[in-house]
């Protein structure tokens, strides 16, 4: 008989003990699985919202917020900085931008090259509710936000005329062709309304920047900056450090960093999720060589017999060790599949509004750990069993 042979009525023999055996490679598997799942959903759902953003950069006033204290009494945070950007550092801005993308890029016409969109925010009441109303400029805007599609009407196409967020138009009860007031002046028309897009655009009023300026005193002055450079190989961290260094007043972030600082929060949960999940293969080690040892206790007999008949030690081994292949891969496709499972339940949780799929690519990895952590949980009583004399083994019967 075949050593294969062997090992397959053994197992058929001993279906039970064979699967509570492969039960803790399952759990130590199925927690890797899990893991990565979530972390690869997590990490896809950070950079594809940073895709769909647009914009590289952003820009924002440099304001910084102070403790004042009096000994140990606080007496508040006192702001320190202007609100607005001038809108008179938007040529500085742009001249910066496309300098450090041409020098990147050994660029040599001087043509404009990245999508800059200067945009400003006022609290304004409309039909009785405050709502954010955003000043741009139409085209600009579009470019930086091109996922941007219009349920009802169309885009912004002349000054006086506006677009709104679904959740506004819901609450506002507003539709395409209705008026609102600006600052109780300025007649604004509803031109389009937006699709949902899931973001704060859902809850503003969206009007032309110089519409918005005139109503309500702000000439020349806006809120914040996106900066979209266009391409993949922009140099954006030295695009940001060149516009803190050179214009006063503002603070420019790459989105890159806003990534890096979700990432590291990721990393993180990551790592003890892993630390568990190496907790969780380690008890299964435990359990496995816990299995096997009394597998060869009760087989003391058997390795007794096939060393009486001429089996080498090293043929004990493999018929060990081909057990364990077969536990490691059961144990490695069921932890594929309940590692999977535990992903679509605990993943929404850890990230909210994640998309959970199966990642076959995730397979092989699977099966690799639960084959290892079995025949690393092998070695010792396969080792025990051909210690096994004939003469033992015969005083068993």
């Amino acid at each position: 008989m075949k050593l294969n042979q062997i090992v397959l009525k053994d197992i058929l023999r001993r279906k039970r003990r064979v699967l509570y055996a492969a039960l803790g490679v399952v759990i130590g598997t199925m927690t890797v699985v899990g893991v990565l799942t979530i972390a690869y959903a997590g990490e896809n759902r950070i950079y594809g919202q940073i895709e769909k953003y647009g914009a590289n950069l952003t820009i924002i006033p440099d304001i910084n917020s102070i403790d004042t204290k009096l000994g140990n009494l606080s007496l508040g945070t006192l702001t320190v900085g202007e609100n607005y950007i001038s809108e008179a550092n938007l040529p500085k801005i742009r001249d910066i931008a496309d300098g450090e993308i041409r020098k990147a890029l050994d660029i040599n016409d001087n043509l404009p090259i990245a999508t800059i969109a200067p945009r400003l925010y006022v609290n304004a009441p409309v039909r009785g509710i405050t709502v954010i109303i955003s000043g741009v400029l139409p085209e600009d805007e579009l470019a930086i936000k091109n996922w941007w599609q219009m349920s009802a009407g169309k885009y912004i196409a002349a000054d006086n005329e506006a677009i709104v967020g679904a959740m506004t138009a819901q609450v506002l009860k507003l539709k395409v062709g209705d008026e609102i007031p600006l600052n109780g002046s300025t007649k604004l028309v509803i031109a389009g309304i937006l699709d949902e897009t899931g973001s704060s655009d859902d809850y503003q009023v969206v009007v032309p920047l110089i519409t918005l300026q005139k109503a309500f005193g702000k000439e020349g002055l806006i809120s914040s900056i996106d900066i979209r450079a266009l391409c993949n190989a922009c140099p954006v961290e030295i695009i940001a450090t060149a516009l803190n260094q050179n214009i006063p007043g503002i603070k420019a972030i790459a989105v890159k960093q806003i990534a890096n600082s979700e990432m590291d929060l990721v990393t993180k949960v990551n790592r003890l999720m892993i630390s568990l999940a190496g907790i969780t293969l380690i008890i299964g080690v435990f359990g496995v060589v816990n299995t096997m040892m009394s597998s060869v206790h009760e087989r003391t007999r058997d390795i007794g017999i096939m060393r009486a008949v001429g089996a080498s030690r090293r043929q004990i081994m493999q018929v060990f060790m081909l057990e364990a292949l077969v536990i490691g891969v059961i144990g490695g496709v069921l932890g594929y599949f309940t590692g999977t499972l535990l992903a679509y339940g605990i993943g929404p949780v850890i990230f909210e509004g994640v998309s959970i799929r199966a990642l076959p690519q995730f397979i092989p990895l699977s099966l690799g750990i639960a084959v290892a952590v079995a025949a690393v949980a092998t070695v010792y009583p396969a080792i025990h069993a051909t210690r096994i004399k004939i003469a033992e083994a015969f005083r068993s019967l």
